[in-house]
């Protein structure tokens, strides 16, 4: 059995990326023997349709599980498809993740997490996002991007290659339903703020 994990960093004690389609990093798990690949997103950075084709990508690898934090329903739609099963609202570390998923403490969603288009963002201000990391996300409050950044939120990006913060859950959901991705949302709050000031000390460091 594979199971595969959205990563920050290609390691099993790396973070679960909040974002599916636009990961930099796929961790695929032997859950009974924990051996691992990690696999770079080649549609990490892609202008489009990056949910469907990472979809396809994993589902060619053999998976049988999807742990993430968010999916949106086209990648959801595909991975479903592909008979692949799709557990979202993951945070935490990789590891802990897929011992979770091995004692039955997560289960699989029955539908997408998040709207189309997550990660791509929908505020339409001129943010002056000053980005330090990898991410191409362009979405409210914490403008994302290479180098200069390419926010388009009011906030300022400043995380080292992390996603920036959903917007309101989908009209669709239930009020159980929207509280668990209210709650996502606030993990990825704070694991942004953790990578950050991970960074921080790293450039205080000199690395």
């Amino acid at each position: 059995m594979k199971i595969a994990i959205s990563a920050t960093a290609p390691s099993l004690d790396a973070e679960v990326e909040p974002r599916f389609g636009r990961c930099q990093y796929f961790v695929i798990v032997d859950p009974e023997t924990m051996e691992f690949e990690a696999v770079d997103n080649s549609n990490a950075m892609a202008a489009g349709g990056a949910g469907i084709a990472t979809a396809q990508m994993i589902a060619n690898k053999g998976v049988e599980v999807v742990l993430t934090g968010n999916t949106g329903p086209n990648a959801y739609q595909t991975l479903s498809a592909a008979g692949v099963r799709v557990i979202s609202g993951v945070v935490g570390r990789i590891r802990d993740a897929v011992e979770s998923y091995k004692t039955g403490k997560i289960q699989a969603s029955d539908q997408p997490s998040v709207a189309a288009h997550f990660g791509m963002g929908g505020g339409m201000g001129m943010g002056s996002g000053m980005g330090m990391g990898r991410g191409m996300g362009m979405g409210r409050g914490m403008g994302m991007g290479r180098g200069m950044g390419m926010g388009m939120g009011m906030g300022t990006g400043m995380a080292s290659g992390m996603p920036p913060v959903a917007g309101p859950a989908p009209q669709t959901m239930s009020r159980e339903q929207e509280i668990e991705v209210l709650k996502s949302q606030v993990e990825m709050l704070l694991q942004q703020l953790r990578e950050t000031q991970r960074r921080i000390g790293e450039i205080e460091e000199g690395k």
